[in-house]
Order: C-alpha cells, then sequence, then structure tokens
C-alpha cells in the first residue's frame, strides 16, 4: 500500500516519541504511525494515554477506542504519570549496555565509568532496564509541571531528531565493525562454535559440532555448570525486576520456565 508520506508524518507528529515499543513496533514511533495509517488500531500507545488516541481517531476520523492501560497512576493531562529513569550510581559497573539502549541517548558515560542520566531528555522508556546487568536502575516519578500543547510538540520533535540522530551513529558504528565474533555455546554433551561476521543479525557462517564424554562429570563440566546456574539466576533476577515494574505475560511465561530449569540443573547436580 503506497501511503502518502505527509498523512504518516501527521501521525507521527501526535505520538509522544518516546520510542518505547510498548505499542508493539520496537523500531521507534514512526513504525507505528505507518501501521496506523495502514488500518492498525490507533489506541496502542501506551505514554501518549487516552488523550493520544483521542487525537488519533480525530485525525484518522475513527471511532474513539480506549487506550491501552499503563501501569502508572494517570496525570491531571489524562496521560499516564512520567517517569525518569536514575542510575544508583555508587552499583554501577560502567559496562555502556544501557547507553547503547537508550533511544534518545540520554545516558552518557564510558567503559568501566560510572554512568548517569540527563533526566530532562529521558523518556521513561524502560528500554534501559532489561540490559542492565546489575540491576542498578529505577524508575522515578517525573513530577514537574505538566507541559503545555506548544512545550510538548518542541519536546516530542527534539526527541525525534534525537531518535534519528542516534539510529544513524548506531548505524555507522555497526557497518564499521571489522572481522568475526566468536561465540560458543555448551549445550550437554554437545559443543557448538558459532563463526559470526560483525553484526550480530548475520547468518551463521559455520557450525562445528563434537560430542563430548559425558559419562563422569569433568573439573570442565563443573565449572560449565556453575557458569550456567549463575546465568540462569542473572536472567531470573532481572525478569523479576522488570515485571515488578510492568507485568507481561510472555516474560511471567520465560521467568516460569526458567525456575524449573534452574530446579531441574540443581537436582541434577
Amino acid at each position: 500500500m503506497n501511503l502518502p508520506l505527509a498523512f504518516i508524518q501527521q501521525i507521527d507528529a501526535l505520538l509522544p516519541q518516546t520510542q518505547c515499543g510498548l505499542c508493539g513496533h520496537r523500531d521507534g514511533c514512526l513504525p507505528y504511525a505507518k501501521a496506523i495509517a495502514e488500518g492498525e488500531a490507533a489506541n496502542k500507545c501506551v505514554p501518549g494515554g487516552q488523550p493520544v488516541a483521542d487525537a488519533l481517531a480525530q485525525l484518522l476520523k475513527r471511532p474513539v477506542l480506549p487506550a491501552e492501560p499503563s501501569v502508572w497512576p494517570i496525570q491531571a493531562d489524562g496521560r499516564p504519570q512520567r517517569m525518569k529513569a536514575v542510575i544508583r550510581e555508587e552499583e554501577c559497573i560502567g559496562c555502556t549496555k544501557c547507553i547503547s539502549a537508550c533511544p534518545v541517548d540520554a545516558i552518557v558515560g564510558s567503559g568501566k565509568v560510572m554512568h548517569s542520566i540527563f533526566t530532562d531528555l529521558c523518556t521513561g522508556c524502560e528500554l534501559c532496564i532489561p540490559p542492565c546487568p546489575v540491576d542498578c536502575i529505577d524508575l522515578v516519578e517525573d513530577h514537574t509541571a505538566l507541559a503545555t500543547a506548544a512545550q510538548r510538540i518542541a519536546e516530542q520533535n527534539h526527541l525525534r531528531d534525537r531518535y534519528y540522530a542516534h539510529i544513524q551513529r548506531d548505524s555507522i558504528k555497526r557497518s564499521r565493525l571489522k572481522g568475526p565474533i566468536l561465540r560458543a555455546a555448551i549445550d550437554h554433551d554437545v559443543f557448538v562454535q558459532f563463526d559470526v561476521i560483525a553484526d550480530e543479525t548475520t547468518p551463521t557462517v559455520a557450525t562445528h559440532s563434537t560430542h563430548l564424554n559425558t559419562s563422569a562429570p569433568s573439573p570442565v563440566q563443573s565449572a560449565q555448570t556453575t557458569i550456567e546456574l549463575a546465568k540462569i539466576r542473572s536472567k531470573i533476577k532481572k525478569l523479576e525486576k522488570q515485571l515488578s515494574v510492568r507485568p507481561d505475560a510472555n516474560k511471567q511465561i520465560e521467568l516460569t520456565q526458567l525456575r524449573d530449569q534452574l530446579q531441574q540443573i540443581q537436582e541434577a547436580c
């Protein structure tokens, strides 16, 4: 379907530009705007709340639908409570994973150096929370005065520009990566080596399998089990924190599966 770009941009202009992906479109607000223009429901913007759902219905001349509910209380302007991410800086290990995850580059820092968040730029998208390996990021309520219509438009335009700059810079960074990235995964009695070129999304280009003798546990296998248990516990802890912030049925299923997997491995040891 060939849709006028100007029409998609009109829809995008009504979205809050948090780039959070809570609407189901992980690549930002513009893909959701395009999907709306193609017929998708216009009430899925969680941070926009009912005001955005109403504005979109008016623009599209569609029936008004109730907005997707938020876990946060509703403000006086009808939108969910604005949240800001803050780093417990004394616990930060400087891994830089949150920096890459932030869609508007609101986090500053470098490798093995404490990170900080510019709260005036933070959209509360929650995307920096899952990748943090030490769970040192919290969401707190933003109690600044509610923005006027003009202030909101200016903020959205600014955030949109920052997001496009972010993805452009990330694309350039990925294109400059050179050399293979070697990955290894150990699954009980099978060792599988994957050679992946540059981008993590590149298909596997080489696979080699070697069966190991598992008749008796070796020191290497014991170490591998310890590492596997540690990884599972870390994933469980992160999922528990994410679910405490925002319920998610798929994550709840994943958490249950990981707990069962942890118990099975512990019983086998």
